[in-house]
């Protein structure tokens, strides 16, 4: 049974999940507003568009190892358990 502060604190792999879910959503967002018109053909293909795609990189792999850590800590615990 979990206690109080650990059932309200999130894993250390969750915050990572979370963390890189934002930071994806926020240059897979401003992605589509960079390139919404260049679709529509009002404006030249803005090369800054390949960093908005680099922030969207990085928050899958800050997402990732939010997953990997959850693992870890998930086979410790169970590890752990099977020990005693």
């Amino acid at each position: 049974m979990r206690d109080k502060t650990q059932a309200n604190s999130a894993a250390p792999g969750d915050r990572l999940i979370r963390a890189g879910a934002i930071v994806f959503f926020v240059g897979a967002v401003a992605t589509l507003v960079t390139v919404a018109p260049f679709l529509l053909g009002t404006t030249p293909f803005p090369t800054f568009m390949f960093g908005l795609s680099m922030l969207m990189g990085v928050g899958f792999l800050v997402a990732g190892a939010g997953v990997f850590r959850s693992i870890a800590v998930g086979r410790r615990q169970a590890r752990q358990a099977a020990a005693r």
